[in-house]
Formats: C-alpha cells, structure tokens, sequence
C-alpha cells in the first residue's frame, strides 16, 4: 500500500546439495490499497536406493507457497504518512515421490502422497512512517517502524492414508526499524520472537538482525547484513544495480547458525517497475498547483488563491498545506470585510 511502483519480481536462491528457493512476486498499488500475489518453491532432487545399491525411485522433494496480499494505508496526508496495515494468506503444500519397500525396489503408490502435507496460515502486521533527524530533502519519510506475526495457522500430513496434525509452524513476531538519516545511507534492525503455539515453553530463543544498505551512486549500491541466532552468525554481502526500469540484485551469504559446517548461499533477484499509474505526475501537478496559489497569496489576490488550492484537494484531498492555505486566506478575507464595516460605519 506504500510502494511507488506495481512491480514483478524474481527471486533465486541456491543452496546447499543441489536445492534452491524460487519466487515469483507481483504487487499492485490502487491509491492506498495495495495488494498482491507471490509462488515460491524449495526443491531438492530426491533419489532412493534399495539395500542392493540400486536406484529405485527418483524425482523431486519440495515444498511450494502460494501467498495472496492485501493492506491499505489508513489516513495517509501530507504531513502525516499513514499508518499501513496487511496480511498475507498462504497455502503450502510438502510434495514427497513416492518410495520402494526397499527390498524388492517395487514402487508402493501413493506412498509420497502418504507423507505429504498442506498448511494453511497468515501473517499480519502493521507499519508507521514519520519524519525523524532528517538531514536532506525529499518527500518520503525518513523513519520506519513495523511489527508483524507470521505463519499463524495449522498444517496436516498424510494424504492418501490417515490425515494427522503436523509439527507446529514456525510461527514468530518480529519488528523492525528502518531509518536514513543521509539520503544514501540505510540502517535497518530487526529483532524476531519465535513463538510454539502448541507448547510456549518449546519456543526458540530471539534472535536479531542488521543491515546496511549505501547507494555509491543513483544506480549502484552495496549491502550488509549480519544475523545473530544463538552463539554463531549469518553474514550477508550483496549488490544491487538499477539500469532503466530494472532493479539486478546479487548477495552471498556464510550461514553458521545451523551447522557445525559453515552454508554458503548465493541469492540473485530481478526486480521490474511497471509504472505507478499516474501518481507521481498527480503528485507533481498538485505541487505546481499549490505552488502558484502561494503565489496569488503573496500578491493578496486571495480568492484566485483559494481557487487554486481546491484544484490541488481535487487531485490530493489530504494536502495539509492547501487546507491550511484556503483557511488563512478565508481569515484575510473576513478580516479584509470587517474592516471595510468599520471604515463605513465612521
């Protein structure tokens, strides 16, 4: 709901033993309405071999996502940004091929299916943008504060044979910062609460996050980020490059968190802006339009001044400064009145 283009992307990450994550995302911003749509894939190829050695069943093991958006910007202005809020829907489904008796390699059917599960879940969150130690010009707020609840919900396994509940969801609460205090420079925080909504006392410890982000220039810029989850870190170095409506973006990652042996990950994501429907030019328009009504003001032609300040809450009915502009106008003009009263009354 926030966002300044409809945009499709990309994402690609390769991970250890030949497994990857791929997502597709589109997201779509109707005036303070957003919302959107994303797929996202794990695989990793799943090979099985009897006790004499021999191939018995191949394919893929792999867990697919699909994710509906929708959020809206209450109250958004002029001075006052508004205050976002949204949810995500999501389905998943864990897919295992089906497997041998191990002995004499047949395939029992539906054995995959068996061991297979749905989950069904949603995240929730709020976002407030403000202005705060702001040292350089721009329309968009400086500061962003946010706390969302993820993955809440249930998730079953076996199909095709008795359905049970499965395992918990990994559910946490997690809220961030993120804060320019120069127009090139990014700092974000994040601090995550996983939660167990079956047994609280089983949730897993907190862990925190930090990132960097500086633009050398418009079109290029380096990343930075470091994870702290238990004793060892994640490390993250990356790039991202804007060219034309394109945004290409590479990071590498060092995971120690959850292995003795360190995890390398390479992560690419291509990012298309498919325009923003009109609303920067009705931004400008409302700026030029406010900007000449200042100047009917400053020459006392008040009332060409009010005219001019409707046309821009015609455009954008929450400009603080035009609401402002036409009611001290209509204070001059009422005083302007109650003096011409008294000079006749002499």
């Amino acid at each position: 709901s926030i966002l300044k283009q409809t945009e499709l992307a990309f994402f690609h990450n390769f991970w250890i033993a030949d497994s990857a994550v791929d997502t597709l995302v589109f997201t779509r911003r109707s005036s303070d309405l957003g919302y959107g749509a994303a797929l996202k894939t794990f695989y990793v190829p799943f090979t099985e071999y009897n006790m004499f050695g021999r191939r018995a069943s191949t394919g893929y093991y792999s867990e697919t996502t699909a994710m509906l958006n929708v959020s809206y910007n209450l109250f958004s202005g002029y001075t006052f940004k508004g205050l976002a809020i949204g949810g995500n829907f999501k389905t998943s489904f864990r897919n295992i091929p089906d497997y041998s008796d191990n002995i004499s390699g047949l395939i029992i059917p539906k054995s995959g299916l068996a061991q297979s599960g749905l989950a069904c879940m949603g995240d929730f969150g709020i976002l407030m943008r403000f202005n705060a130690g702001k040292l350089y010009s721009s329309r968009e707020p400086n500061l962003n504060i946010g706390i969302t609840v993820h993955n809440l919900g249930g998730a079953w396994t076996g199909f095709g044979a008795k359905i049970t509940e499965d395992a918990p969801l990994p559910s946490y609460i997690s809220a961030g910062v993120v804060y320019k205090i120069i127009k090139p420079l990014t700092l974000a925080l994040d601090v995550q609460q996983p939660f167990n909504m079956r047994n609280p006392s089983k949730s897993e410890q907190t862990s925190g996050s930090f990132g960097v982000e500086y633009f050398i220039t418009d079109f290029f810029a380096v990343q930075m980020g470091l994870l702290i989850k238990g004793v060892n870190p994640k490390i993250s170095l990356g790039s991202a490059f804007f060219w034309k409506n394109m945004l290409f973006n590479i990071s590498y990652s060092l995971d120690l968190t959850s292995s003795i042996a360190p995890l390398n990950k390479i992560s690419l994501a291509v990012k298309m802006h498919l325009g923003d429907g009109g609303r920067e030019k009705r931004t400008n328009k409302a700026y030029s339009l406010y900007e000449e009504g200042v100047k009917f003001y400053a020459n006392g032609e008040l009332e060409a001044a009010i005219e001019k300040w409707r046309e821009v809450l015609a455009i954008s009915p929450r400009f603080d400064p035009a609401k402002r502009g036409i009611k001290a106008a209509r204070n001059s003009i009422e005083l302007q009145q109650k003096i011409k009263d008294v000079q006749q009354l002499y």
